[in-house]
């Protein structure tokens, strides 16, 4: 999808604009006795000086119509124009993972994500010519968007590990922790057998250029990437849910696709009684150690039967016990509920992407169906314990709504999240080496902390996951020097995209004086390898946002 103009109206409403300006200066209306000579003047002036007006003012300002007239031609277009005059997005908004001090609470225990949804929405508010809302903006989700050039495994395990401290860039007295995981990649032919339920939303919500159409296009993608050995069924739903057709091979292409091209959208969201559907086409269709896998497209405006947030995400979590995963896929605008699309995926044990135009469906279904599509590792958990000797504060960047209880670590009965092939998971830490300022005044009565291990050692690493096929958990561990080298590129860079992503909300609590011309100039000389012009256009979003901010 092409970036909208500043008016944020699709082509469609904009041509509305132009054809009732010519149609209402054909008519006379400059003439009239009711509209002031200085805006007379105003009916001939250059149609694209009215770019920079919304059209219902545009008519009213620039031509002073008639009361009633003016009436007619706002209701002519009010319904129309309902979604984007009243946006209803829905975002949930989570305060900032706080500062702590590591006398007090030296372990950080968390879930992995490998969601990359965050990034792609923002990146849609960005191209659109607004600054997205806080609630939009999740920070490790922007920087998991970005591949990295950590190891591979070596040993056995599903993924590598790779630890790097240096400075932090916002922060003379502080050093980043990044720790970045990497599993090995599979080629689309080498993976297991696939069942997919592709179960798409055909309401009138999705009635728009980036919605049904973009879906279209988007399944066609991942049907091109179909082998013979691959099982697709189709389930839609609006006011009601249907099987458009059951389990079918991947090598009958042309059937697939026909039935994706005869989807038209109409009429309200039955979301829970589709979702429950494409479950029992996934039972079906299901396949002893294959890959069985729920693919929902939509909005997520849910409107009938089954729709509060609670009710559907426990449906998700009820039903991955058998089996099969729940990827989400978020179209539209105005109307998008991101917070039910993040966490149906997280409760269905899959992914959740954004899919704002097709080269983000491509990059999602193609280059990385892999990832998006087989499990090398399960119910992944990441633990730090820091060494107070070292450290005396630190705090985890994002990660807000995937924090876990220190005791749940080892428990195998807690749900965590899920490593596809080829996935690398980045976390960050901003630490507090001991003797620096901190955030955080000491106590008066505080005694120095015992260090325990050795003093060489900045932290513990421990990473606890199962095994895709299933089993009790394994545990690795890797102690963190604390020696703090010159950053690589990759580090400078997922540091420019959490100042990024901390500048967006706006407090600029952590980031200090660090300016958006700092952060993307940091990128900018970070990008290092980009092969895709990933970083290159984050780079670009950042100045947009720049712009957009002055």
């Amino acid at each position: 999808m092409s970036p909208v103009s500043t008016l944020h109206l699709r082509p469609f409403f904009q041509g509305f604009a132009v054809v009732s300006l010519i149609a209402l200066a054909g008519c006379g209306l400059s003439s009239s006795r009711e509209v002031a000579k200085p805006e007379a003047a105003a009916v001939a002036a250059p149609l694209s000086e009215l770019s920079s007006q919304p059209v219902q003012g545009a008519l009213v300002k620039r031509m002073a119509l008639p009361a009633p007239m003016t009436a007619r031609l706002i209701a002519q277009d009010s319904t129309a124009m309902a979604y984007r005059s009243e946006p209803r997005e829905q975002y949930a908004n989570l305060p900032d993972n706080p500062v702590h001090r590591v006398a007090e609470t030296p372990v950080s225990t968390f879930s992995v994500d490998v969601d990359t949804g965050s990034y792609a929405n923002v990146r849609r508010f960005l191209n659109e010519g607004r600054l997205p809302p806080d609630g939009a903006v999740r920070l490790e989700e922007m920087v998991n968007y970005f591949p990295y050039g950590y190891a591979l495994p070596t040993d056995g395990s599903p993924f590598g590990v790779t630890t790097e401290v240096a400075a932090t860039p916002w922060n003379p007295d502080t050093q980043l922790l990044r720790i970045g995981i990497k599993a090995s990649d599979r080629a689309v032919a080498q993976l297991a057998p696939a069942n997919l339920v592709f179960l798409v939303d055909v309401s009138g919500s999705m009635d728009r250029p980036e919605g049904l159409p973009l879906v279209k296009s988007t399944l066609k993608l991942l049907v091109d990437q179909l082998r013979e050995q691959d099982r697709v069924s189709l389930v839609v739903y609006a006011g009601e849910s249907r099987v458009v057709f059951k389990p079918t091979s991947g090598r009958d292409k042309a059937k697939i696709r026909n039935a994706i091209d005869q989807l038209t959208a109409g009429g309200s969201t039955a979301g829970a009684s589709g979702i429950e559907l494409a479950y029992q086409m996934a039972r079906e269709g299901f396949i002893d150690n294959g890959i069985n896998r729920i693919l929902l497209a939509t909005d997520g405006d849910f409107n009938v039967g089954v729709s509060d947030f609670d009710s559907l995400k426990q449906m998700a979590v009820d039903r991955r016990k058998s089996g099969v995963s729940l990827t989400t896929l978020g179209f539209g605008v105005d109307n998008y509920n991101e917070h039910l699309m993040e966490q149906l995926a997280d409760a269905g044990d899959g992914n959740y992407a954004y899919i704002d135009n097709l080269r983000e469906a491509r990059k999602v279904l193609v280059d990385q169906l892999s990832s998006t599509l087989a499990i090398v590792a399960r119910d992944v958990k990441l633990q730090v314990e820091f060494n107070p000797a070292q450290v005396s504060e630190y705090r985890l960047l994002g990660y807000e709504n995937r924090a876990l209880k220190r005791e749940d670590f080892n428990n195998d009965k807690v749900d965590a999240g899920e490593i596809g092939a080829g996935h690398t998971v980045t976390a960050l830490y901003e630490i507090v080496p001991k003797g620096k300022k901190g955030w955080i005044e000491p106590l008066r009565y505080a005694g120095e902390p015992s260090a325990s291990g050795s003093s060489a050692e900045l932290a513990m690493l421990r990473i606890r996951y199962k095994p895709a096929a299933g089993g009790e958990s394994r545990l690795i561990e890797r102690p963190i020097g604390n020696a703090s080298g010159k950053a690589s590129d990759d580090l400078r860079f997922s540091a420019a995209v959490a100042a990024f992503a901390q500048q967006l909300k706006g407090d600029g609590r952590y980031t200090g004086s660090m300016s958006l011309s700092d952060t993307a100039a940091l990128a900018r000389s970070a990008r290092g390898d980009d092969p895709f012009g990933l970083r290159n256009e984050f780079v670009q979003l950042v100045e947009m946002a720049q712009a957009l901010k002055h």
